[in-house]
């Protein structure tokens, strides 16, 4: 969508008339809403000095200029364009401007960087990453570009930033991107003039403006084609048995959407290891195949990162795919069927409000059923572990309806985690007293389930495991803080039980589940939920325990800085059955999916000595009976 249009006389006699801020905040308003001061004071300084840059009569004055301009299919804006041609060859610069004075590298994370932005010191995308890939969404999803072969040229203007011999922004690590994004800075004004210029030699009167504006989004066959090579021949993908008849139903429904415009809603039921994720990352590589603009979305990181890695593989480098996996956040101020499909991966997971302060939007199911003609949610209503997950089969079915969308509901069943035993799951949800279920007592014994006595043994049998391919981890319940001083630094260990300590996953990494090295630390829910491993070792706190005769728990022993019970204690002082009753809820949700992530075996220690002896009896009792019926 353009904001601000105009050519470059146009642009350079408001600023001369110092009322560029005002027509810009002007056409803002208009189109999408009120801004903030910050963002009002950026245009006005940044404005300033791109009429330094235009002010050459090598850059032409019917030039086309746009001012954000928002990206189809998300919420990113464009700051500053540049439309005409060289050589008859239609060219469009694309400007990144910052206010930056100084940035510092992020060493181990892919175009990553830390600056002053928003009141604090913050990781962000290096400048030259974030215009490249803004440039690549637009090559990949509009069609005009695609067809009438317009070329793009992205770079980036930190006008406030003296660049120096040894720039952090300009290290090794980022050469990926400021090769194909050049970084101009603080004196660089004739340097990215002469860029300019090299692009655009002839004016296009904004020809090539409307063109983009008024392109057909779609997703390019380059795409198509590199997402479907990557999913060619990777076995972590291939669907059996209901996970392809639910994913020929999700195909169906959202090939209908696509050609009558109806919604339709699908609601993909399944409990730990039916393979919901498989289905739905063949639903997105297959949907955008087929010409349909679709993303997968999740409202944790580390499934969405995690997927996107092995989906990618070791032959692709193409990062812009990641623009296909997106926040739950993401729909705020989409449009009513923006999207041909939207694949809502752990939908449990959903939030009642997007955005840090959880104060944006209204209603994160509502906003992904307004933004698509088919969404498909992929949900297990036992995995609640947080009290502000808001996503429901309640929920979907209610904005379903209000929205007149046509819908279905599919359940996966058949187990193909922990060695397929639906047993296991049986006898968790039993032994947990989440559900009492037909098939409680017992469970096939070649899925690998033992009680450890000692935490330091469990440590010593999850690294003897992982050596065979890198795909065991140790988990642990969130009972034990999580030291400011060691988020980036292993070697501060948070989890202390007698002699064991370890630290937990660290924050410098939005891959921990296939990290090289994070065997040497403890994973907790949000950076394990929705992925699985070959062995797991849980390692069950002081929140869970056994009196006797049942399962305890007790939210008081949760680490203060865990934020999955937020807002418990004040609810507890409103209404403590309440409280209580969705506390004990969502730690005993909290262990299952713990204890469920492994495909092949699973092995705990317990805190609590009582409830060690509980899950040690109980196996005794399936083991007894097992052999008097051999």
């Amino acid at each position: 969508m353009l904001v601000y249009e105009s050519t470059k006389e146009e642009f350079m006699a408001s600023v001369e008339n110092d009322s560029i801020t005002e027509d810009i905040y002007s056409c803002y308003k208009k189109k999408i809403g009120g801004s903030s001061k910050s963002q009002i004071r950026s245009w006005t300084n940044s404005m300033e000095y791109m009429y330094k840059v235009l002010n050459d009569d090598k850059i032409p004055n019917n030039s086309g200029i746009a001012i954000e301009f928002t990206i189809p299919t998300t919420a990113k804006r464009i700051d500053f364009i540049i439309t005409g041609s060289n050589d008859n060859h239609d060219s469009v610069v694309i400007i990144e401007l910052k206010q930056w004075g100084a940035a510092k590298k992020v060493e181990g994370k892919d175009g990553i960087v830390k600056t002053y932005v928003g009141g604090g010191e913050r990781e962000v995308t290096h400048p030259s990453y974030q215009v490249w890939s803004y440039a690549a969404l637009l090559e990949n999803f509009n069609q005009s570009i695609q067809e009438d072969l317009i070329s793009l040229h992205p770079c980036a203007y930190l006008h406030n930033y003296k660049f120096n011999d040894t720039d952090p922004l300009m290290d090794d690590i980022y050469s990926e991107y400021t090769n194909e994004a050049p970084l101009y800075g603080k004196g660089d004004v004739i340097k990215l003039r002469n860029f300019i210029s090299k692009y655009i030699s002839k004016g296009d009167n904004k020809d090539i403006l409307y063109k983009i504006n008024n392109g057909k989004i779609r997703p390019s066959k380059k795409l198509q084609d590199t997402l479907y090579d990557m999913l060619k021949g990777n076995d972590f993908f291939v669907m059996i048995d209901e996970q392809k008849v639910a994913f020929e139903l999700a195909r169906d429904m959202a090939r209908k959407s696509y050609c009558d415009d109806k919604k339709r809603v699908l609601i993909v039921e399944g409990g730990p290891g039916t393979g919901k994720s498989v289905v739905a990352i063949n639903l997105l590589v297959n949907l955008i195949y087929e010409d349909m603009i679709s993303l997968y979305v999740t409202k944790n990181s580390a499934p969405r990162n995690v997927f996107f890695e092995k989906l990618k593989g070791k032959d692709f480098t193409q990062k812009y795919i990641k623009e296909l996996f997106k926040s739950s956040g993401s729909f705020v101020e989409a449009k009513s069927n923006e999207f041909d499909a939207l694949i809502v991966d752990e939908a449990h997971r959903l939030n009642l409000k997007s955005g840090l302060f959880k104060n944006k939007g209204e209603n994160q199911v509502k906003e992904i059923i307004n933004a698509a003609k088919c969404a498909i949610f992929f949900i297990d209503k036992h995995q609640k572990v947080t009290l502000s997950d808001y996503g429901s089969i309640d929920a979907i079915e209610k904005f379903a309806n209000e929205f007149n969308a046509e819908l279905e509901h599919i359940k996966l069943k058949s187990q193909f985690r922990c060695n397929g035993s639906d047993g296991y799951l049986s006898w968790l949800d039993n032994i947990l007293e989440i559900e009492q279920t037909a098939n409680y007592d017992g469970f096939d014994f070649e899925y690998d389930f033992r009680v450890i006595d000692n935490p330091n043994e469990l440590k010593n049998l999850i690294f003897e495991k992982n050596k065979e391919n890198n795909n065991s981890r140790l988990l642990a319940g969130y009972c034990w803080n999580w030291k400011r001083d060691g988020k980036a630094d292993s070697s501060v260990h948070d989890i202390e039980i007698g002699d064991f300590s370890m630290s937990w996953n660290l924050n410098n990494t939005d891959t921990w589940a296939i990290d090289e090295n994070s065997v040497n630390e403890v994973g907790c829910i949000h950076t394990s939920q929705g992925l699985e491993f070959d062995y797991v070792g849980v390692i069950l706190g002081n929140d869970i325990g056994y009196d006797g005769e049942s399962i305890v728990t007790d939210f008081e022993k949760r680490a203060t800085t865990d934020q999955s019970l937020r807002g418990i204690k004040k609810l507890y002082k409103q209404n403590p059955e309440i409280a209580i009753e969705l506390a004990d809820e969502i730690i005993k949700n909290t262990y299952k999916t713990l204890m469920t992530r492994g495909m092949k075996g699973c092995y705990i220690f317990c805190e609590d000595k009582k409830l060690a002896e509980h899950f040690k009896g109980s196996l005794e009792r399936i083991h007894n009976n097992k052999s008097s019926l051999q």
